[in-house]
This record gives structure tokens, C-alpha cells and sequence, in this order.
């Protein structure tokens, strides 16, 4: 998993309340396992109309917002079923962190899983980053996990809360796999010693 450290990118402002994991990314695209492709079908009934062409009016279809990597969103985002495909999708178009008043838990935790870091902000504070997303290109938003800080392009800078087991894997690259094989010499000696305890097994 990439190690997520600072960025600094385009923000694209979606200030919609309940965003579930439905509107993130529709169930006909659930068929896959691969974490990739899912890209071009995240937020599909709102970025397409029926005859799959795009609307123009949607953020992610403005020529400004088409390379953010940061997300400012509305209260409770990713609400609903607890697909993963729908970090997958977010990741796969090229966002990297979500900023939102809050989230749903399982949403929440399957983003650090895959590499986006999700932060929480009081309501006051996501006001001021729409604005500053809403600048487009002209602003840019950068995000230091290591500080724990957003700051906007004015200089203006917001504190964030973030579990510090999370933080860890993500400043280190580390999901559920990493996290293992990060033990292999311990998990290797343990096999040693257990064939050799119990050679019949």
C-alpha cells in the first residue's frame, strides 16, 4: 500500500449530506475483486446521464476538479452497506483523503485499509475548506498526517484527530497484509518450532 505522508492537491467540494456507499459507487460494479477500474464508475448516477455521457454539472466532470485528490464532504459520508469497492473506486479515480464532519464506521476503517486517510472535522471547518474547494485550481489544499493539519492556500490551518494505530500503517504503507508480513520472521520461527513440537501434524 502507497504511504500516505503530506499532500497538497485540489479539492473538489461535494456538499451532500448521507452520501452512501451506493452513490459512491452502484451496485452493477460490485462484480469485480480487482481494486482497480473502479475509478470511472465512482459517483456513476450522478457523473452519467442514461446514454453513459457525462454531465457537465457534476464536480468530478469540471475540467478543474478532474485530477483532485482531495474530497470535502458532507455529514455522515459513506452511510449504507459496508461495500469496499466503495474506497476502491475513490481510490482508483485518484483521491487520496476525504474530509467530512463525519462517517459511517465501517466506511471509516476500510479507508485506512486502502490507503485514503478519512479526517473528521467540526462543520465550522469543512464551511471554510468548500469554500476554499470551491476556488478550484486557484486553491490548493494540503493535508500533513504526521502534524495532523489541513491547511488552506490562505495559511489558515485546522487540527485533526486520528487514531494513532491508523496513523502508523498509513505513514507506513501498511494494510491487513502489510501489518503480517511485517511479523514473517516471527510467524516463520513459530512454524519452525511447532513442526518440530508436533512433527505429525
Amino acid at each position: 500500500m502507497e504511504k500516505f505522508e503530506k499532500l497538497s492537491g485540489i479539492a473538489a467540494p461535494l456538499p451532500l449530506i448521507n452520501v452512501d456507499t451506493d452513490m459512491i459507487i452502484p451496485k452493477q460494479f460490485l462484480k469485480t475483486i480487482k481494486r482497480s477500474g473502479l475509478g470511472i464508475n465512482l459517483f456513476d448516477e450522478m457523473r452519467y446521464d442514461d446514454d453513459g455521457n457525462e454531465i457537465p454539472d457534476f464536480v468530478l466532470n469540471k475540467p478543474q476538479y478532474r485530477d483532485a485528490q482531495i474530497l470535502v464532504a458532507g455529514d455522515n459520508f459513506g452511510c449504507g452497506s459496508s461495500r469496499e469497492h466503495a474506497p476502491w473506486a475513490i481510490k482508483d479515480f485518484g483521491i487520496r483523503c476525504v474530509i467530512a464532519p463525519s462517517y459511517a464506521d465501517i466506511f471509516y476503517n476500510n479507508c485506512f485499509k486502502n490507503g485514503i486517510l478519512p479526517i473528521a472535522l467540526p462543520q465550522e471547518h469543512i464551511d471554510v475548506l468548500m469554500k476554499e474547494a470551491e476556488k478550484g485550481a486557484n486553491a490548493r489544499i494540503e493535508v500533513d498526517l504526521e502534524a495532523q493539519t489541513v491547511s488552506t492556500s490562505d495559511g489558515e490551518v485546522f487540527a485533526f484527530e486520528v487514531d494513532a494505530f491508523k496513523k502508523h500503517c498509513l505513514l507506513e504503507g501498511l494494510d491487513d497484509i502489510g501489518l503480517t508480513l511485517a511479523k514473517a520472521d516471527a510467524i516463520d520461527a513459530f512454524e519452525a518450532r511447532a513442526a518440530q513440537a508436533r512433527p505429525w501434524v
